[in-house]
């Protein structure tokens, strides 16, 4: 029985990083990926998503992204990095490898997948949230005829042509998704409140800047990341006036949502673009989830402390699900596996 010193479940953005970071060690190590290619959660999105800082903002750990044709990289872009990051630093990925199960033996992590059964002494959870789609429960919802789906399973425009469409969301990916739909439809766009968006001539790199800012305490919380950055769609979409939102409905029906004066709309469909919740259900085992989140310190489990957790979210480390700050993350958990070992 051959048992790793470290096991990485996840080889996106924040397993890749912590995998850069193994790399520069002697330990024993593997990630698993349940995709058959690289690319992780990037691979779940619509076909024409853009990042919204340019290639600098959008770097892992030791290598640059290369510069992309336009300012802003595209979905395709960032996921042909990935896949050179990966065959640049040879890291030992085994794909696809679909994790069913992890629970404690012997004092190490047995992990149950569908081909083999691994082990482990230490563990990193990886596999970020995309797998783990939020949508909120509103009355007689499931009484809908129209199609729902959330962003996750959105590719593009075409099938909703004509059609009256509820983009449900408020963050990048709502006002993203509205723009595109809102050129071959007619959309609403329903958000909890007003949206923010940012001037025209500020991206993600303010965001970054700022949000770091706020970080060493040098600034009150003024900004958030789910302001909407201006990229060359949503302008289009606002100049065509289309970047126009009201807030939630009260219920569903057959035909459609009623609103809050009991008014009584029908619509062809709803994208959720409401985000996502941890994808933790491998650990299940472990009765680690409270409130949607599991006990840390910086990334390490409380209750399970051979157990690391990367890229989830603030819990898991500041700004740790965005490509800017994986890297941060990655590195104090490596320099914590390391200590185990006493290298």
């Amino acid at each position: 029985m051959h048992i790793y010193d470290v096991l990485v479940i996840g080889s996106g953005q924040a397993g890749l990083s912590v995998g850069y970071f193994l790399k520069r060690t002697a330990l024993d190590w593997l990630i698993l990926d349940e995709n058959s290619k690289p690319g992780g959660a990037w691979l779940q999105t619509w076909d024409n998503l853009k990042l919204f800082s340019p290639t600098d903002y959008n770097s892992l750990s030791g290598w640059p992204m290369p510069e992309t044709e336009e300012e802003y990289p595209t979905k395709n872009e960032f996921i042909a990095y990935l896949k050179a990051y990966e065959n640049r630093y040879k890291f030992p990925i085994k794909r696809p490898v679909k994790v069913l199960e992890v629970e404690k033996e012997n004092d190490l992590f047995k992990i149950t997948t569908n081909g083999k059964t691994y082990f482990s002494k230490n563990l990193v959870s990886a596999t970020g949230t995309a797998n783990n789609p939020f949508t909120p429960n509103y009355p007689n919802q499931d009484l809908f005829k129209g199609r729902q789906l959330h962003s996750v399973n959105y590719r593009n425009s075409k099938k909703f042509s004509n059609q009256k469409v509820l983009v449900v969301g408020g963050g990048n990916s709502g006002a993203q998704i509205l723009a595109e739909i809102s050129k071959v439809a007619n959309p609403t766009w329903v958000t909890k409140k007003e949206p923010v968006f940012l001037p025209d001539e500020i991206d993600g790199r303010y965001l970054f800047k700022e949000a770091n800012e706020i970080y060493r305490g040098k600034k009150s919380k003024q900004i958030s990341l789910d302001n909407i950055v201006m990229v060359e769609s949503v302008k289009k979409a606002r100049d065509r006036g289309d970047l126009k939102s009201v807030r939630p409905f009260i219920s569903f029906y057959e035909k459609g949502v009623v609103w809050p004066d009991g008014t009584p709309e029908n619509f062809d469909a709803v994208i959720w673009c409401t985000g996502f919740k941890p994808n933790s259900k491998h650990l299940k085992n472990f009765n680690l989830l409270q409130n949607g989140k599991i006990k840390t310190k910086k990334t390490r489990s409380l209750l399970e402390p051979n157990l690391w957790l990367v890229g989830y979210g603030n819990w898991t480390g500041f700004a740790s699900a965005t490509i800017y700050g994986v890297g941060k993350t990655a590195r104090e958990t490596v320099k914590e596996i390391k200590q185990e070992f006493g290298v």
